[in-house]
């Protein structure tokens, strides 16, 4: 495990997930009889620190360059646009994407509905303006080889035969197809890299971390305040107050 995070790169958090899953490992083997009695406690976990690391995701206009590769009317990139999209203007969670459905989507009336992943609740619709003038003119779903459950589950599918609803890796791997077309190259190429984009750019269009923290779908106002670090504006601003004098001055 030091090998992992010194020669592979791993992050601190990889390795304590590696950790934990060896300590069980090894809980189990000695309750098999299978090593010596104590192994379990003798694997660490390196110290991870709450808020630690700072969001990391690409920049607005390389969001842009990126959204720009989908330009095309075929049913590729039509879907590819609309993943890109959601992720990062509407910076929703990859699960959020693969779990939408056709009735999340009310074309007449401009509206997404979003099932949150975490909190197990449906949110109230947002516009949806950035996608309606790439609506594709028709589904996968409205053939009749479809999969009845297939129709009623989700809305984004892969382009190729057979019709199956999109699985996590792919979406990641649809994401990283693009990032890693873009030249100069960005450093994350995951769909969560383009929701931390999206919150860092309504960060410095003025928003306050409450506004986004909702349109991130967070239920707690701490989970946004990692937000607040990379809010170089707002830093500067509390560097630069003049210090209050101590008592006794």
């Amino acid at each position: 495990m030091a090998r992992k995070g010194r020669d592979d790169g791993y992050a601190r958090l990889s390795v304590r997930a590696y950790a934990a899953s060896l300590r069980s490992f090894l809980r189990y083997a000695e309750s098999r009889g299978w090593c010596t009695r104590g192994l379990a406690a003798l694997v660490v976990s390196p110290r991870v620190y709450q808020h630690e690391n700072l969001p990391v995701g690409p920049s607005w206009s390389d969001v842009q360059r990126l959204v720009a590769t989908t330009e095309g009317s075929r049913p590729k990139d039509i879907r590819d646009r609309a993943i890109l999209l959601l992720l990062a203007v509407y910076a929703l969670r990859s699960g959020e994407v693969r779990a939408l459905r056709l009735e999340d989507l009310d074309w007449e009336k401009g509206l997404l509905f979003v099932a949150r992943t975490k909190g197990r609740k449906r949110e109230p619709a947002r516009t949806i303006s950035p996608l309606s003038h790439r609506r594709p003119s028709h589904h996968p779903l409205s053939q009749r080889s479809a999969p009845p459950s297939v129709f009623v589950s989700r809305s984004l599918l892969t382009v190729e035969a057979p019709i199956q609803p999109l699985r996590r890796s792919s979406l990641w791997t649809i994401v990283a197809k693009h990032t890693l077309s873009l030249d100069p190259p960005v450093e994350r190429h995951g769909p969560h890299a383009l929701r931390h984009a999206g919150a860092t750019h309504l960060l410095a269009q003025g928003f306050s971390l409450k506004e986004i923290g909702d349109h991130l779908g967070h239920r707690l106002s701490k989970t946004t305040a990692v937000y607040a670090k990379v809010n170089l504006t707002g830093l500067r601003e509390v560097a630069n107050l003049p210090e209050k004098p101590g008592p006794g001055f």
